[in-house]
């Protein structure tokens, strides 16, 4: 008897609304933990009431799977010196481990393309840690590389 192929399930990108926390919350706290941060459950309630705000610059969108929750994006837009137009900073992406590879990161990014051409901005760009070289591999196939190195001093 032959065994059935594995059927995949269909994934698609959805926009956060309200409801949603439930399913936000284990994606944003998996991302956390895969760059090995913390946030304070006070700064992860303020991010989320942000990203619902229709007044504020950042959105988010989750990736789902046969009604779970595998993934998720933000994104926010800024004013920039070097255009007219807002630029679209990419700021988390994270798909769960089981689907990885699968072309959900690059479906969430181009989820971030069309909403950021849709907003009237000509850029979007994003950081990754240099140690990333599976999420690098992806990246530099979607994307071009800037080449520059990033610095941060902590002031708090």
């Amino acid at each position: 008897m032959a065994s059935e192929p594995a059927r995949r399930p269909h994934t698609y990108i959805k926009p956060l609304n309200e409801q949603d926390f439930a399913l936000w919350q284990p994606q944003w706290l998996g991302y956390l933990g895969y760059y090995e941060a913390e946030v304070p459950q006070t700064t992860r309630l303020i991010t989320w009431q942000r990203l619902l705000d229709p007044k504020e610059p950042m959105f988010g969108a989750l990736a789902m799977a046969d009604g779970k929750a595998v993934g998720v994006v933000h994104w926010i837009f800024h004013r920039s010196c070097w255009t007219v137009e807002h630029s679209c900073y990419l700021q988390d992406l994270y798909v769960a481990p089981e689907q990885r590879g699968t072309g959900l990161g690059r479906q969430l990014i181009e989820h971030v393309y069309a909403e950021a051409k849709a907003a009237g901005s000509t850029r979007v760009h994003w950081l990754t840690r240099e140690t990333n070289s599976t999420a690098i591999q992806l990246y530099d196939r979607i994307a071009q590389r800037a080449g520059f190195v990033q610095y941060r001093k902590q002031l708090a």
